[in-house]
């Protein structure tokens, strides 16, 4: 093999992600010694994102957008096995509604954005834009809801029925969303403290973690003759592996029963696979705690502080990729649809939560909503980010709430992949989309208000 600088398939790969590690040092320098980038919360890997941006752009390095799609695409699968794999704290709360409640405050919001921007771009193919893709203002939930991950997924699947620049618009819109998470939630934080609703904290972001998570009770030895890192590195390739496998036989068997659902199904079971992996980890992870309890295993294998390390690592990779893969070129012509979705979203996604929220989290309304906010514009990431700001030592449940409420949200979410699977197959199903998730966010939007009278009324 020629080990030298010809072969460029040997090193292309170390080049891309020597480039990614350069620019999130970069973001991270920035962040941490010029004050007005430090005050602006965005995102390290969001800032670093756009760096690689500007520099492919230049000219100055080559950008393989081609693995930097794959890196996206395996990303937000490999995140979110590594975060469903860790193991549920003693004092956990079970029985309550409120994971329940949050997830149905997610999933409404999904389509309070899928609607609306349908509704956008269909009037717009209707009128003013004859040949824009009608189902395009579908990528609004998948960018703002979902992030860069499910937005590069489902603007590929448009692509490819015939949405030019379908991806890039999705992942553009994730960006933006970024940025309405972090610069217009600061914003609305300041507002707030100038009104004297909320005190913004000046908390540090620098935490050091304590033994104690990195050495729980019963948990596998730092040293042994394996590295405790490469334990929960092989338990979320394995499982991804075993996800991998799922997919192809679920899709291989309906490709055998039906090629005319195998079209329709088969892109949208490999375009959400972190579902299939989420639901595989949950399931090794319960595995693991029966055949502990039952005296199968001695110890235990899940270590949660280098699980979150793992995910941590995937996503902040996948956000740098995804924004760095953005081709501006490909949304030149659809700049009007870009900023109605992503303004009007950001607007309507801020009323509903305002809404719903004063009823799901009446003890602590601004961190419960500022919390969903940030996560329903930017990621899970954002929205603690904000959070930390009025609740620095995360006193109320809000955090817990996002990663209960995504759970859940899986679930009630399933009807949310068959309307992105209806809308561009017709004029007609894209609107016979827009009254089906408007009458499926009333009922989700009833469910909370009932659950939310039955705990009054549990708790007289």
């Amino acid at each position: 093999m020629d080990y030298s600088a010809g072969n460029h398939e040997l090193w292309n790969i170390i080049i891309q992600l020597g480039l990614i590690a350069g620019v999130i040092l970069l973001a991270n320098f920035l962040r941490q010694k010029v004050g007005f980038v430090r005050k602006s919360m965005i995102p390290i890997a969001v800032l670093a994102g756009f760096f690689l941006l500007i520099i492919k752009y230049t000219g100055l390095v080559t950008v393989d957008e081609e693995l930097m799609e794959m890196l996206v695409y395996h990303g937000i699968a490999l995140g979110f096995i590594a975060m469903s794999l860790r193991v549920q704290e003693p004092g956990a709360s079970k029985g309550d509604l409120t994971g329940l409640k949050s997830g149905a405050v997610i999933v409404s919001t999904y389509l309070v954005q899928g609607v609306l921007g349908l509704l956008i771009t269909l009037t717009l193919s209707m009128t003013v834009m004859p040949s824009l893709f009608g189902a395009a203002g579908m990528l609004l939930p998948m960018g703002y809801g979902q992030g860069p991950g499910q937005a590069n997924n489902v603007g590929s699947t448009y692509e490819a029925m015939g949405f030019e620049g379908g991806r890039s618009f999705g992942l553009a819109v994730a960006a933006v969303g970024y940025l309405v998470a972090c610069v217009v939630g600061v914003v609305i934080i300041n507002v707030l403290a100038r009104k004297g609703k909320l005190r913004p904290s000046e908390y540090a972001a620098e935490e050091t973690a304590g033994t104690d998570y990195f050495q729980g009770k019963d948990e596998i030895p730092v040293s042994d003759s394996v590295d405790k890192l490469s334990v929960q590195l092989a338990m979320v390739l394995l499982v991804y592996l075993a996800t991998y496998l799922t997919a192809w036989g679920v899709t291989s068997g309906i490709s055998e029963i039906s090629e005319g659902a195998a079209k329709t199904v088969n892109p949208l079971i490999w375009g959400f696979n972190f579902i299939i992996g989420s639901t595989l980890a949950i399931l090794v992870r319960v595995l693991l705690e029966k055949g502990k309890k039952k005296g199968l295993m001695k110890r235990q294998y899940q270590n949660n502080y280098l699980l979150n390390r793992l995910s941590g690592f995937f996503f902040d990779c996948m956000i740098v990729a995804g924004i760095a893969s953005i081709n501006i070129e490909d949304i030149q012509g659809l700049w009007l649809p870009f900023i109605l979705i992503t303004v009007l979203g950001a607007i309507a996604t801020w009323v509903h939560l305002c809404i719903v929220c004063k009823v799901v989290y009446k003890d602590y309304y601004y961190e419960g909503l500022l919390s969903m906010y940030g996560m329903l514009t930017g990621t899970i990431s954002s929205g603690v980010l904000l959070l930390r700001e009025i609740d620095p030592d995360l006193k109320t449940p809000a955090a817990n709430n996002l990663v209960a409420g995504s759970g859940f949200g899986i679930v009630l979410g399933a009807p949310v992949l068959l309307l992105v699977g209806l809308a561009p197959k017709s004029t007609m199903l894209a609107w016979i989309a827009v009254g089906s998730g408007a009458v499926y966010c009333a009922m989700l939007c009833l469910i909370i208000r009932k659950a939310h009278r039955r705990k009054d009324l549990s708790s007289r």
